[in-house]
């Protein structure tokens, strides 16, 4: 299986999209100085159908699974997670509207983000290998040790579960339907297909929307500074006002 050897190229991901078409950021156009921890992020998916998509920043990429029923913090519950390809790191700031006819057509929300630890000696490719990924979020919303166990011997293959552990952040009942808005803009999904403005200033965090992106393209020259003489001519006199008698 090519998740549990973690190579899913982002030609695979750039293979199903037209970026002409499409807002969501092409693969290998800029590159990041990655902060102290690496990124993570949950994106909101109104699709074919509404689903959760899970995001952790591993070796240069975000591996991804879809979450049909979302992440949970009761560790009571074991959600399906589809393993899928990986995203680039700036997918991780993408909230918007994928047009109609694209991969993916539907609203993106961003729904949570933050930074995360792996647990254990192991590196986050050996872990997906060995099909059992443990790791500390956090985010605005999740917090806390998961875990991320492959169902081997299912279907496709690329069926696992993701977990909530029992903790501190740990929260039986807790509903993720009941915080579903934006950490990014505040707003709903509805705001966000109907491309409403921001309910709250974006706030910063750590991860890849927080990043000192490293632009391909040679940088522009800045203008030259006008001489004293240049600049008085540029800027406009004031016209005197004439008063007149019984003005």
């Amino acid at each position: 299986m090519e998740g549990l050897k973690g190579i899913m190229p982002l030609d695979e991901y750039a293979a199903k999209r037209h970026f002409e078409k499409t807002p969501e950021p092409p693969p290998g156009k800029r590159k990041s100085k990655a902060p102290a921890k690496p990124y993570f992020c949950v994106q909101r998916h109104d699709a074919t159908r509404l689903h959760y998509d899970f995001r952790l920043e591993i070796d240069g990429v975000l591996k991804s699974w879809a979450v049909p029923k979302g992440p949970s913090l009761d560790p009571a519950v074991k959600h399906f997670a589809a393993h899928v390809e990986d995203h680039p790191i700036d997918y991780g700031g993408f909230e918007g509207n994928i047009p109609a006819g694209n991969y993916g057509a539907g609203s993106v929300m961003l729904w949570d983000r933050g930074a995360f630890d792996l647990l254990g000696d192991a590196t986050g490719l050996e872990q997906i290998e060995r099909g059992d990924l443990k790791f500390h979020l956090n985010g605005e919303k999740l917090k806390g040790d998961f875990a991320l166990v492959h169902m081997k011997g299912r279907g496709k293959g690329n069926e696992w579960l993701l977990i909530k552990k029992r903790d501190d952040f740990a929260s039986p009942g807790w509903d993720v339907e009941a915080h579903a808005y934006s950490v990014l803009s505040g707003r709903t999904q509805e705001e966000i297909v109907r491309n409403l403005p921001a309910r709250k200033s974006k706030q910063k965090t750590a991860g890849a929307v927080d990043r000192v992106w490293q632009s391909d393209r040679p940088p522009k020259k800045a203008a030259a500074p006008k001489s004293p003489a240049a600049a008085a001519k540029s800027t406009p006199r004031k016209k005197k006002r004439t008063l007149t008698s019984g003005a």
